[in-house]
């Protein structure tokens, strides 16, 4: 019982420091580190690189303002939400009622044409 106790904890000791090893065999040395920094290639902490935006604009904010004000007034500016307009809204729901629903499955049923349970559509 000893002997299988000592040899799990040598299997578990050469695990954990072969990991180690690995690990620092692949990565830069301190001083391929310090050259790097030195060299000024990394950006500061949280500066990544960023999509380039256009700061400048050829109208001033009072001009932006009045084109706002005109594109409402024309009715060319969509309402906030989901910015679907309201002629292409899919409609909701059936123009059947429950009654006409429930009346047109039993002659379904009735005259066979339900797909059966778990068997799915076919195309």
């Amino acid at each position: 019982m000893k002997s299988k106790l000592a040899l799990s904890a040598i299997v578990a000791a050469v695990a954990v420091f072969s990991q180690g090893a690995f690990a620092q065999a692949s990565s830069p040395t301190r001083a391929e580190v310090k050259a790097e920094a030195k060299k000024g290639s990394l950006a500061p902490a949280g500066e990544g690189p960023q999509a380039s935006v256009p700061k400048t604009t050829d109208k001033t904010r009072a001009e932006r303002k009045a084109q706002a004000k005109a594109d409402e007034k024309a009715g060319n500016i969509k309402p906030a939400g989901e910015g679907v307009d309201d002629k292409t809204k899919v409609a909701s729901g059936s123009d059947k009622t429950r009654a006409e629903r429930k009346a047109q499955t039993k002659a379904d049923a009735k005259a066979g044409k339900l797909t059966p349970a778990g068997e799915g559509a076919t195309k």
